[in-house]
């Protein structure tokens, strides 16, 4: 293995160990249902096929008084390769319903790259900064280091990021790598997230994936292999080299002993000096369920607060579709007094959560 890659292993096996009881397993469901969007509500105008089948975790952003939501479509069944389109409304008329349907969609990101290939353009995390739509999304294909990767493995996802223009065209786009004296990594990578912007220096929150396991003692035998899990870290890139210095890389926040994993939900939103509010997923070992919560990061990624769960799938439309039990991602949008989640509903479609900022902060926790 890398010196590299393994140096990053101990600090996420270090962070298993130093960062658990942060959070506890409680629910407190703190959104109101405004609405469920479908993928009937979506009409593609750029495609062939009008008609997605899916249309589920989209970014959001406000710019204005219009929202943007950019939905993962899944227009095949059996491949599900993934693009992300866009829709525009005024933030009012979300709120309300009152908005003729079905929402006029645009394709803007498909896959178009050997790194995006196999299954697409998926999830995407939208920051506005500059006139420009900066996406974070996962690319999944086959990217450099495809040759290296384990028998039997037909793809990777990395963490992509695309820029585009005022009209929503894209002016260009990479993966990143984490560079580390001469070692380049290229890990499986996506639920990120901008926080703050410097020309071409940007923070982010990141969930690199690796590959490392251990024995432990079991209660259902002498030894058991515990695979290590995702987590939630903070980063710095270069967005013109698409780098991430290994140095700048820390686990801020682990899963704790429900859970399977974590990751960041959101796109982060300023809501005070060096503050951003930031959501994340757990997916629960009792029902596999991914519930959300929130989190306060600074500047830098640190964690300031965090939440135990506030939202969680519930009722049919929430919790039946092609991956059951989940509330995924992955806008976030601040407007007057309220905090807006504008998420994924069971791979399927896309629910409207909104809830008082002021409960938010009540339910966070200062670290």
């Amino acid at each position: 293995m890398p010196t590299l890659e393994r140096r990053l292993e101990q600090r996420a096996w270090r962070a298993l160990r130093e960062l658990r009881g942060l959070r506890g397993p409680r629910t407190e469901d703190i959104f109101e249902r405004r609405q469920v969007l479908g993928p009937d509500d979506f009409e593609v105008e750029n495609y062939p096929r009008r008609k997605p089948l899916a249309a589920f975790n989209p970014g959001a952003v406000l710019v204005g008084r219009t929202v943007y939501i950019f939905p993962r479509l899944v227009f095949d069944y059996y491949s599900y390769t993934s693009s992300i389109g866009v829709v525009s409304l005024g933030i009012e008329e979300l709120l309300s319903g009152e908005f003729a349907r079905p929402l006029r969609a645009r394709i803007v990101l498909w896959p178009q790259t050997r790194w995006e290939a196999v299954k697409g353009c998926e999830d995407p995390r939208v920051t506005f900064a500059d006139g420009h739509f900066r996406v974070l999304y996962t690319g999944v294909g086959k990217p450099e280091d495809a040759e290296e990767m384990p028998t039997g493995t037909r793809y990777k996802a990395v963490l992509g990021y695309a820029e585009l223009d005022p009209s929503l065209n894209v002016t260009r786009k990479g993966y990143f790598c984490v560079h580390g004296g001469e070692e380049r990594l290229v890990p499986g990578n996506k639920d990120s997230a901008l926080i703050q912007l410097n020309g071409r220096r940007a923070t982010l929150l990141t969930r690199p994936s690796f590959r490392s396991a251990r024995l432990r003692l079991s209660s259902r035998g002498p030894f058991r292999r515990e695979k290590l899990p995702d987590m939630c870290w903070r980063a710095e890139a270069d967005l013109e080299e698409f780098t991430i210095p290994a140095d700048s890389l820390r686990p801020v926040l682990s899963p704790e002993a429900w859970e399977y994993k974590i990751g960041w939900s959101t796109n982060t939103v300023r809501v005070g000096e060096d503050e951003y509010l930031v959501g994340w997923h757990g997916v629960l070992r009792e029902d596999l369920s991914y519930r959300n919560g929130l989190a306060l990061v600074d500047g830098g990624g640190n964690l300031r607060a965090v939440s135990d769960y506030v939202l969680a799938p519930r009722g049919l439309p929430e919790e039946y579709g092609d991956r059951s039990l989940t509330i995924f991602g992955n806008g976030l949008v601040v407007y007057k007094d309220l905090l807006v989640w504008i998420g994924g509903i069971s791979d399927y479609g896309i629910g409207v959560f909104v809830t008082e900022l002021s409960e938010a902060f009540r339910v966070l926790r200062r670290i």
